[in-house]
């Protein structure tokens, strides 16, 4: 596709949008805009199942609402794109830049999402059931409400971001570095529960294995035994 067809369709659906004359939805479903320069273009609601966007320049575009399910956006820059709502469901989004992104309620059940970068992205109530967040940069990240059951994240970078302590994040597959991750901060709280301490105790040597446990400390009393 070429960019004088491109601006077509982005102006006939900038009418849509507004409700002038001459206005089209965007329909792109299937198209070719590999490596295309669409960055800050209003794409809100367009229609881009199965697109091909590898490589595209998506730089603050306005992809709310936009259905890019089963899209290929395999190392495309996406950062700080407005996704809100948006369908990415089966989406290929390995490698791609999301950084700074929006993507607020979006739906990335099952997505590839291997190797992206979300830091910063904004993903509070995101629909990520059995994505694969494998190698994933997901520092910072704003993951409250998140839907992360079935989700893959070995080897995913989760400093800075917080765990969302609700029923969606349960069954989640992770590896060692994040499981230590978890079980230092649970190791850390000020809690004087006789069964909390003994917990404490059992797991405190593992705890330790936090990568950042020589900037924040390690626990204490590991191996000791009553």
């Amino acid at each position: 596709m070429t960019p004088e067809e491109i601006s077509k369709i982005l102006e006939t659906h900038k009418n849509w949008l507004n409700g002038a004359d001459g206005g089209e939805r965007a329909n792109l479903s299937g198209a070719n805009l590999s490596r295309a320069n669409l960055r800050r273009a209003n794409l809100r609601g367009a229609n881009l199942i199965g697109a091909n966007l590898r490589g595209a320049n998506l730089r603050r575009a306005n992809l709310r609402g936009a259905n890019l399910s089963g899209a290929y956006l395999s190392d495309a820059n996406l950062r700080g794109a407005y996704l809100i709502g948006a369908n990415l469901s089966d989406a290929n989004l390995s490698g791609a830049n999301l950084s700074d992104a929006n993507l607020s309620g979006a739906n990335l059940s099952d997505a590839n999402l291997s190797g992206a970068n979300l830091s910063d992205a904004n993903l509070r109530g995101a629909y990520l059931i059995g994505a694969n967040l494998s190698d994933a940069n997901l520092s910072g990240a704003y993951l409250s409400r998140a839907k992360l059951s079935g989700a893959n994240l070995s080897g995913a970078n989760l400093d800075y971001s917080a765990w969302p302590l609700w029923c969606g994040s349960l069954d989640v597959k992770t590896d060692r570095r994040i499981a230590a991750q978890l079980a230092y901060h649970f190791c850390r709280l000020d809690c004087d529960d006789p069964d909390y301490i003994a917990a404490k105790k059992a797991i405190a040597a593992f705890a330790n294995a936090f990568h950042r446990v020589a900037g924040c400390g390690r626990i204490a009393h590991e191996s000791h035994k009553d």
